[in-house]
């Protein structure tokens, strides 16, 4: 029994030089877009814990505003960190799972508080800092 070989015209593979070449083009291409993805879950940990902050100052201005209209005069710092659930010089864990996040509120002064966030659930990364300061009234 005879065998025929059926030959494609203008058939032909990818030259060796081709290939390489499309190796280097892909090579340049993953090398310009690595370090640019490399540190996203850096970024949004610092996102998120500059996001726990802005709560926290939130939290911080209803608890003024709240003994604020209880009392009529305007609360020291101190007074409201504890009106706001929290004590003025130990870091506590708040939230509830998943989301459990380790922060820090002193009163530095009779008008400013200042939030430091450390950590979400033991997991380190999560740092950001700011300050609530107090409205003033007249």
């Amino acid at each position: 029994m005879k065998v025929k070989k059926k030959h494609l015209r203008g058939e032909e593979g990818f030259t060796l030089i081709e290939i390489i070449a499309v190796l280097i083009v892909l090579g340049v291409l993953a090398a310009v877009a690595v370090p640019k993805y490399m540190d996203l879950q850096g970024d949004a940990k610092e996102k998120a814990a500059t996001g726990q902050v802005a709560e926290l100052k939130g939290t911080l201005q209803t608890a003024w505003a709240k003994k604020f209209m209880a009392d009529g005069s305007n609360p020291a710092a101190s007074a409201v960190v504890t009106e706001s659930g929290f004590t003025s010089v130990t870091a506590e864990d708040i939230g509830s799972a998943p989301d459990i996040w380790n922060v820090e509120l002193t009163a530095s002064s009779t008008s400013v508080v200042n939030i430091e966030v450390n950590n979400r659930n033991s997991d380190t990364g999560y740092n950001a800092t700011g300050t609530w300061i107090r409205p003033e009234t007249e």
